[in-house]
């Protein structure tokens, strides 16, 4: 497949193999909970041995993002959201449409990038894992507090991988004296956010719901790519 071909079309139940003899080619059938399958990128890590299954959301088909805003507002009905946070930059295609998939008028997105206006003491220090070196700050605008004041919120990223983002804001909601009902994202990517949340508060892990999860990849001796659990 063509790089641009990805996260274009979602394919029924049992198209692809989920567990290929001599591992993985160019792509990893990530399943709904349905089984339908979305074939995400095999990106290789700086170690050249692992890799991970990739999803860029707002490269998507439309038909794939409105998906994945159905399956996630779906998951998190239980919780019952009052207001839908998203996380940049790719968090807020996923956290516009899950809002308007729980019928919200809105939603509410933080920012990175600062305006004249925002408060220091409304933001906090970020970095994730697609740009460990770019110290960013998180911010939140001051008008947006009172549609996230004393409500429940849920806080939604496209993909959690290492957790640092989502940890961030958490702080930052924090700071805000808000404290999230449930985590939403697209995808959970291996299981490593579970350690970084819990060190916050224990209860955090289990509040997190994803549509997809796929696994931290190792390289096969024939030169594909297997699951590592």
């Amino acid at each position: 497949m063509q790089p641009y071909e990805f996260w274009q079309e979602i394919h029924p139940p049992s198209t692809f193999d989920g567990q290929p003899a001599d591992g993985h080619r160019g792509f990893y059938p990530a399943e709904f909970e349905d089984g339908r399958q979305l074939l995400l990128p095999i990106r290789e890590l700086a170690d050249g041995e692992h890799a991970l299954a990739s999803l860029i959301i707002n490269q998507a088909g439309f038909a794939v993002e409105d998906a994945l805003c159905a399956g996630l507002a779906e998951k998190v009905r239980a919780f019952a959201p009052e207001v839908v946070v998203g996380l940049p930059t790719l968090g807020l295609t996923l956290a516009r449409g899950t809002a308007r998939k729980l019928e919200h008028s809105r939603y509410v997105p933080l920012g990175t990038s600062r305006k004249f206006w925002y408060r220091e003491d409304l933001s906090v220090p970020m970095t994730s894992i697609t740009s460990p070196d770019q110290l960013k700050r998180l911010y939140l605008d001051p008008r947006m507090l009172p549609l996230i004041e004393n409500r429940r919120v849920l806080l939604v990223d496209d993909v959690i991988s290492s957790g640092r983002s989502i940890a961030a804001a958490l702080e930052l909601l924090s700071l805000c004296g808000v404290r999230p009902v449930a985590i939403g994202a697209a995808m959970l990517q291996t299981d490593a956010w579970r350690d970084k949340l819990a060190a916050i508060s224990p209860e955090w892990p289990e509040r997190v719901v994803g549509v997809l999860r796929t696994p931290r990849l190792k390289r096969t001796a024939s030169g594909g790519w297997a699951p590592v659990f």
